[in-house]
């Protein structure tokens, strides 16, 4: 069965201003909204005896207070959500608007690792519909109930894979990110034949070559590339992670030329502190955990 499409989202560029509390914010004002984002953002809590719904919330009737079971979301928890994932599409629009790119054109994939079903959920409901992941183990603890609950979703492997875990991968994944070696290459074939099902790849670079990254290095691009084609993989870009504490804009734009020289249309590329510098320099999927979910414990 071949992978499920690839989901962009459409992004505003610009809205009228509204006005929260005594200050008017303009809409298209993302470091106001994010402000407002991060205001709003609480941790997930679970309902205790005593606990007085919110507008939404269901479990008690009439507000009144009683011993009663919460949903596992509230509908403030999916505002919250939604007030984050409207600051990333501004800024997302803004970067391709500033680059001559059309808005819709680029991926948001929200990094979920670490996270809950729990707290992915409010997301779901905001409307994100691309997730990421680091671990196979991990995403089958969650992903296959989460995928049943809400038909459509899109998931990610972002990091690193063990050739062991091919098959697993290709089982649950719609798009691999960080294919690095043949031997990789080699499992990856053989678990798509198994299976009947053809996963989007990119081949990840070490473009900083840092050995405590994985990644093939720049030079062994070519027959890692040729590798894969000829064992049926779909490669459809390519991947990279910068250094960090450094600017990222030169390691970006080189990895784009690979791109470029190579045929390939596809970028992934840019986190939550980079993300609009990617974009920028071209980037079709950006990978956001933090400034969606809040930092990691």
């Amino acid at each position: 069965m071949p992978a499920r499409p690839r989901q962009s989202l459409h992004l505003a560029e610009e809205r009228p201003s509204r006005v929260f509390g005594q200050a008017i914010v303009p809409e298209y004002d993302a470091a106001a909204w994010r402000q407002r984002a991060d205001r709003v953002h609480q941790p997930v809590t679970h309902a205790l005896v005593g606990h007085q719904p919110e507008p939404g919330e269901s479990g008690c009737m009439n507000g009144v207070v009683a011993r009663c079971h919460m949903p596992a979301y509230s509908a403030r928890m999916t505002q919250e959500a939604k007030a984050r994932l409207t600051a990333i599409h501004y800024e997302m629009a803004l970067a391709a608007k500033r680059s001559g790119r059309k808005a819709e054109d680029i991926a948001l994939i929200a990094i979920s690792k670490t996270k809950t079903a729990e707290e992915i959920r409010p997301l779901i409901a905001a409307g994100q519909r691309a997730f990421g992941e680091n671990r196979v183990q991990e995403a089958q603890s969650k992903w296959p109930a989460l995928m049943a609950e809400t038909p459509g979703l899109e998931l990610h492997l972002v990091g690193q894979l063990q050739s062991n875990k091919a098959e697993d991968a290709v089982a649950l994944f719609d798009v691999i990110h960080a294919v690095d070696r043949p031997s990789l290459v080699a499992a990856l074939a053989r678990a798509q034949e198994k299976l009947g099902r053809t996963p989007a790849c990119f081949i990840q670079i070490n473009i900083g070559d840092e050995p405590q990254k994985g990644g093939c290095a720049i030079a062994d691009l070519p027959a890692l590339l040729a590798e894969a084609r000829g064992a049926g993989l779909s490669i459809v870009g390519l991947m990279a992670v910068p250094p960090e504490g450094v600017e990222a804009a030169p390691y970006f734009a080189l990895l784009a030329k690979l791109a470029r020289d190579h045929d390939l249309n596809r970028l992934s590329m840019g986190m939550s502190g980079d993300f609009t510098t990617a974009i920028m320099l071209g980037a079709t999927e950006v990978r956001i955990g933090t400034a969606l979910f809040g930092a990691r414990s």
